[in-house]
């Protein structure tokens, strides 16, 4: 007869079919050793499961891009297209200009990941 049942609750099941056999280490502090071990023991899970989530999340989401990346972005687009018309003896009416920023504003973000996704290859 079996000392802890599932009806106790006690007993755990799990089928691993993962084998993990590749380990790579890591130096910590003691401050961040420690710090790591109560936010494992906080979620519930052990240190070496929370340490690998996290990585497996870090490595598999897409980075966000730099909010500074689309502000320079922007800020360059807008002196190559107003310096241009200037330079060429060009006026630029408060409707362009506003027309300009609209566009620009739109834009930024959208190029500022693809100049992150270009790098990343």
């Amino acid at each position: 007869m079996a000392l802890l049942t599932p009806a106790n609750g006690t007993k755990k099941t799990t089928s691993k079919t993962v084998f993990r056999n590749t380990t790579r280490c890591l130096k910590l502090t003691e401050d961040e050793a420690r710090l790591v071990d109560e936010v494992a023991t906080a979620k519930g899970v052990p240190r070496s499961e929370w340490m690998r989530d996290v990585i497996l999340r870090e490595l598999r989401s897409e980075p966000a891009p730099d909010a500074s990346l689309a502000e320079i972005l922007g800020v360059r687009l807008l002196l190559v297209n107003v310096l241009r018309p200037l330079a060429a003896g060009q006026n630029l009416s408060l409707e362009a200009f506003d027309k300009l920023l609209d566009q620009i504003s739109s834009l930024k973000h959208e190029l500022a990941g693809k100049l992150l996704a270009e790098g990343r290859r």
